[in-house]
């Protein structure tokens, strides 16, 4: 839509994505994005750490089930969506206000890491006959076994309600 804020940002997944159901059906999932500029300083002659930006993040309806079934984490990913500010009243009675990511698109970044892709057989996005959504391959997940604090390893697991 004209007017609306898409932005892309590249980053690590603070914790798992937390998805719940709202009042009238629909999924979210929710979780932040950090994202830390690297920029290289002349005087030490090293890398160096900015400071860094923590996105909070809500992807709705599949991308929200795919996002709890296969990010994690620790995960570099890849998000494209709009920014959305939201004013609310705080417990307190202080009015506050956020801006937050829609997500439209997300994905591990395969700059530090692989990844497996398997399209998805049913259930995939309504008016596309290919089917549409991707997620990670069954027989992978069963095949390899990464220790435990490996985001990579294998998706989240079934989140607690």
């Amino acid at each position: 839509m004209a007017g609306e804020t898409v932005i892309t940002v590249v980053g690590n997944l603070t914790a798992d994505p937390e998805m719940r159901t709202t009042r009238n059906g629909s999924t979210v999932a929710n979780f932040s994005i950090a994202a830390t500029p690297r920029v290289f300083d002349k005087q030490s002659n090293q890398w160096v750490d900015g400071d860094a930006l923590f996105l909070r993040c809500s992807a709705w309806r599949d991308l929200a089930t795919h996002c709890a079934q296969s990010l994690s984490k620790g995960m570099r990913v890849i998000a494209q969506g709009r920014l959305q500010q939201r004013s609310y009243q705080a417990q307190d009675g202080s009015n506050r206000t956020v801006i937050e990511l829609q997500v439209d698109e997300i994905g591990p970044s395969l700059k530090y890491a692989t990844a497996q892709v398997q399209k998805m057989q049913s259930g995939g996005y309504q008016g596309n006959a290919n089917g549409g959504g991707y997620q990670q391959p069954q027989q992978a997940q069963q095949q390899s076994q990464a220790p435990a604090d490996d985001p990579w390893g294998a998706p989240a697991g079934e989140p607690d309600f």
